[in-house]
């Protein structure tokens, strides 16, 4: 999902390269748009270092850490876009899910769902109170800092009820299948619960100034 001036959203900044906007809308162009999910990777030695005493929670955090972290990939190598640094567990600890990632392992949940009221215990997500950082680094990535368009994500309803309910990464799904089977009316009241969290968060997003967004 891509959005501009005509569709209500104003850039705050004149990006000099909207490549991939006009790609993402079907609008002829010269060239392929190139960008890439985990830019801020490895691959850069200032993030390595940076990842030597920050963890990637602690710099999403920082607006002007995670701004920094973000738009680095498209100072040293011309991508035609920013991907927002960040993880799509993000917004779960504002729901009352205590999240951590693990090195070699990825986001591990401590208090996994196994029960309806499990489910009836997560709270209301609200973007502003919850995730106020991420929404900073965007206005001043936005504002101030990119030339290139912005993109933010979410994770998918499915995808983070999986996290939720496996506890972290899984490959077989065997507990959130069962829970799907064995407790249907809890199944469906998390993905209401998830699904109005990523609509809710993304909107808050593209309101701070993303350019476009994406769901994993």
């Amino acid at each position: 999902m891509c959005f501009n001036e005509h569709e209500g959203v104003l850039f705050m900044k004149r990006l000099e390269n909207d490549l991939f906007l006009r790609a993402a809308r079907k609008e002829a162009v010269d060239q392929i748009p190139v960008w890439y999910m985990r830019q801020a990777g490895r691959s850069q030695p200032e993030y390595r270092k940076l990842k030597e005493k920050y963890s990637l929670f602690e710099i999403t955090h920082q607006p002007e850490l995670c701004a920094y972290v973000t738009r680095l990939p498209v100072e040293q190598y011309g991508v035609d876009a920013a991907i927002l640094y960040k993880d799509i567990m993000t917004p779960l600890p504002g729901m009352g899910v205590e999240v951590e990632i693990k090195s070699g392992v990825g986001p591990v949940i401590a208090n996994p769902i196994q029960t309806g009221k499990d489910v009836e215990r997560l709270v209301s997500f609200q973007a502003d109170e919850h995730v106020p950082y991420v929404l900073d680094t965007i206005r001043l990535l936005a504002e101030e800092q990119l030339t290139v368009p912005l993109i933010g994500f979410a994770g998918a309803p499915f995808t983070l009820a999986s996290y939720m309910i496996e506890g972290g990464p899984s490959k077989t799904y065997h507990q959130t299948k069962a829970f799907m089977y064995t407790h249907e009316a809890e199944w469906h009241m998390l993905m209401h619960k998830l699904a109005v969290m990523t609509a809710d968060y993304l909107l808050a997003q593209i309101k701070a100034g993303a350019s476009a967004v994406q769901i994993f």
